[in-house]
């Protein structure tokens, strides 16, 4: 993916839109053969591959989808704050609900990024954490804060030192990922994050006004906060978006795929034969 681990960091933040990760996903796909595949993804990379699904259906077998659900009017903010909690996240306090660091990105990139890269072992240690980490108050994620706070860490400029958790990273792993990001540093990574224009306009472009037909599983992180699936009405639109979709929960945060690796496989292996009876 576009700015993370060895694969390639454009300068430019246009660089990182649905658009054109979705076109690089396109060119993988050709150079292996371009036969139909079953696309996995989690958080962005799930983004990802329902854009694909949405605008390259024929390279699709079927999808599968972690934590964030599909939006086929586009995955950007306009289309998440409306769908926010309002008794957990008032809006005279929240006005973008636990997507507040997702707005404190658009208007403060270049300091979201610095601080991530003053010292990114401890930006890891403190990002990559499991369910079972401390939350926030009142049971809202964290993020809904960051720009009343002075930015991320409370405006400390930099990621307090901590050790990594080890339900979910564990020191070598950790190490690793600090020296990807060396090399890159967080401006790919968060560049992600300003597109909204440019994905909204994509999105639009969708055949069948986005709506897709291959087979879909969308795995749910029972105690992720942010992408929070299980209780409120993020994926509503979802259900109504996919012709063929199925639904597991996973008893996790975030960082499902990482902190119940077991249980994300058997839900996986459990829902394939559904995608490839049907290419």
């Amino acid at each position: 993916m576009r700015g993370y681990g060895g694969s390639s960091c454009p300068d430019r933040t246009a660089d990182y839109s649905l658009r054109e990760l979705v076109g690089d996903m396109v060119e993988l796909n050709d150079a292996l053969g371009a036969a139909p595949a079953v696309w996995v993804g989690h958080d962005w990379g799930a983004a990802v591959v329902w854009a694909l699904a949405a605008h390259h259906a024929g390279r699709c077998r079927g999808i599968a989808a972690l934590c964030v659900p599909y939006f086929a009017r586009g995955f950007a903010l306009p289309n998440l704050v409306p769908l926010v909690d309002r008794d957990l996240y008032p809006i005279e306090r929240f006005p973008a609900g636990q997507w507040g660091y997702w707005h404190y990105y658009q208007l403060n990139f270049g300091e979201a990024h610095r601080t991530f890269e003053a010292d990114p072992k401890a930006t890891l240690a403190a990002l990559y954490r499991s369910s079972s980490a401390p939350g926030s108050d009142s049971g809202r994620a964290f993020t809904a804060r960051i720009r009343e706070r002075g930015g991320w860490f409370d405006g400390a400029g930099r990621a307090p030192a901590q050790a990594p958790d080890p339900a979910v990273l564990s020191i070598a792993d950790l190490d690793a990922l600090a020296l990807a990001f060396h090399r890159t540093g967080f401006a790919p990574a968060n560049a992600w994050y300003v597109n909204d224009p440019a994905n909204l306009a994509y999105a639009a472009e969708a055949p069948a006004f986005g709506r897709i037909f291959v087979p879909a599983l969308f795995l749910h992180a029972a105690h992720d906060r942010v992408c929070e699936t299980t209780r409120g009405r993020l994926a509503a639109p979802m259900r109504y978006d996919c012709a063929a979709l199925d639904e597991v929960v996973i008893n996790a945060g975030h960082w499902l795929m990482l902190e119940k690796a077991h249980d994300v496989n058997v839900a996986l292996a459990r829902w394939l034969p559904k995608a490839v009876g049907a290419g």
